[in-house]
């Protein structure tokens, strides 16, 4: 997986381009701040530009897709349909070229309505064929995606850093604890605070095993081709605090056969602070000597916790909560919706049409949750709303206009362009976080890569941040 990383940038690269995102993002704060469900109430679109306005108005979705999202327009032979701002075309132009590519090497791009993808579930789209199926049982094709890339990315880095030992925090149901233990031989402990994923975990372990034993008397011999001889993995209880000592972690993952021993520390998805704590536990206990981190839920960041501490000290910058849970958006799926002009694309305005009739009842309730209505995209305003408006305390036979409510569903295509706007700007937002995480392991010593390792349009959260330290310590 070496050739998968970008070129590592120095630490005064890494500084230039933390001070351009920040410079980018501060100028279009009005966009990646705002709510697409306040596009009527707030008024959104006339906030944008007029020859923004202009240039976006008219674009179908596809147009929207290819014009605006699409990394690697212009194409030769396609042109835009009309003269476009230079500010409009200098805004989609830096956001696609300051961000970390998303596409791991090698995987094609769709070019076309229909998504490629991965090799692996071609011949069946729930079963990964790369994956041995003692591993597939209660995990579903994403989670079967990621557990293998991260699974053989952290068997590398143990190798590379001539550990066997191997800490999981976040470990859930432990479905990557199971993989790098029973399918690649490593020495697992998962801490997971959850107890009753923990008592799942061990679940599955023992029907991994009670399958393993059926295997091995049906063929008649203890070498089976995709498991590894190992002990079985570890689950542990517990929660792993920002200022804990490495010798406090839980069930003491440091101990081994009485004596401190060295290990990698990994996190899938770690959520919201825990990808932070985890980068914080490696630059501080000598026996952390790699580390893999893919974070996800970025708006669980706690603003006093989170290491946005070097971008933190730069003029203008700020990431609200709203930009930060806009980094979370799946950027590929969205293209997708556009390219085959999905129905799915209806349920933004019609959220948004929904909030600018509430506001009108209740001007003091503001984005109020009125969760998931299934299949709205299928349903009609009327039916929509009927479902919509006993959630937050109104009557689902609220008399409403039907002029008014006409009106703003014709404006479907601008509020598709304004939720593309802020999704222009997602990874932007992405690339300052993970690139203050490797500033803040750069000024202490550490280097640290990046790569897209995961397929973006089966696991938006794609990047993995590894770092390694020098293998100075007695070996596991």
């Amino acid at each position: 997986t070496g050739n998968m990383f970008f070129a590592p940038l120095s630490e005064q690269e890494q500084k230039d381009l933390a001070k351009s995102l920040v410079l980018l993002l501060s100028k279009y704060k009005y966009i990646s701040d705002s709510y697409i469900i306040e596009f009527f109430s707030e008024n959104l679109w006339e906030t944008l530009p007029v020859g923004w306005q202009k240039a976006l108005g008219d674009l179908s979705p596809p147009q929207i897709a290819q014009l605006l999202l699409d990394r690697d327009f212009p194409i030769p032979g396609h042109f835009y349909p009309s003269v476009w701002p230079l500010s409009l075309l200098a805004l989609r132009a830096t956001s696609h070229a300051l961000v970390f590519p998303r596409m791991p090497p090698g995987h094609r791009a769709p070019d076309h309505v229909a998504p490629v993808k991965p090799e692996e579930f071609l011949s069946n789209s729930s079963q990964s064929s790369l994956l041995g199926h003692i591993f597939r049982k209660h995990v579903k094709p994403k989670k079967q995606h990621e557990i293998r890339k991260l699974g053989l990315m952290v068997k590398q880095l143990c190798d590379q850093t001539h550990c066997s030992s191997v800490v999981d925090v976040g470990s859930g149901q432990g479905h990557l604890t199971r993989f790098l233990s029973f399918g690649l031989g490593l020495d697992v402990t998962g801490i997971e605070a959850d107890t009753n994923l923990v008592s799942m975990a061990s679940i599955f372990d023992q029907q991994l095993l009670s399958t393993l034993a059926k295997e091995r008397q049906k063929s008649g011999t203890s070498r089976l081709p995709h498991v590894a001889p190992g002990p079985a993995p570890r689950h542990v209880v517990g929660w792993v605090s920002p200022r804990a000592t490495c010798e406090s972690y839980p069930a003491g993952p440091c101990q081994k056969r009485q004596r401190v021993s060295n290990f990698v520390l990994t996190g899938l998805h770690a959520c919201g602070d825990l990808s932070a704590t985890l980068l914080r536990h490696f630059a501080n206990c000598p026996y952390i000597q790699g580390i893999t981190s893919v974070a996800c839920c970025y708006m669980k960041i706690t603003t006093m916790e989170n290491p946005i501490e070097w971008v933190r000290g730069l003029p203008r910058h700020q990431l609200s909560y709203k930009a930060r849970e806009g980094a979370c958006h799946a950027l590929e799926d969205y293209l997708h919706r556009l390219r085959e002009e999905s129905g799915l694309l209806k349920t933004h305005c019609y959220r948004a049409a929904l909030e600018s009739i509430i506001r009108a009842e209740k001007p003091h309730l503001r984005r109020a949750s009125i969760q998931t209505i299934k299949k709205a995209h299928m349903l009609s305003f009327a039916e929509y709303a009927r479902l919509g408006l006993p959630r937050v305390g109104l009557p689902g036979d609220l008399p409403i206009d039907p002029v008014h409510v006409g009106t703003m569903l014709k404006q479907q295509d601008r509020v598709i362009v304004f939720f593309s706007l802020a999704l222009l700007l997602a990874p932007v937002v992405e690339t300052l976080l993970l690139l203050d995480r490797m500033l803040f392991l750069q000024e202490r010593g550490f280097q640290s890569q990046l790569a897209p390792l995961f397929d973006p349009a089966l696991s938006p959260r794609n990047l993995v941040l590894v770092a390694v330290k020098k293998a100075d310590e007695e070996a596991c």
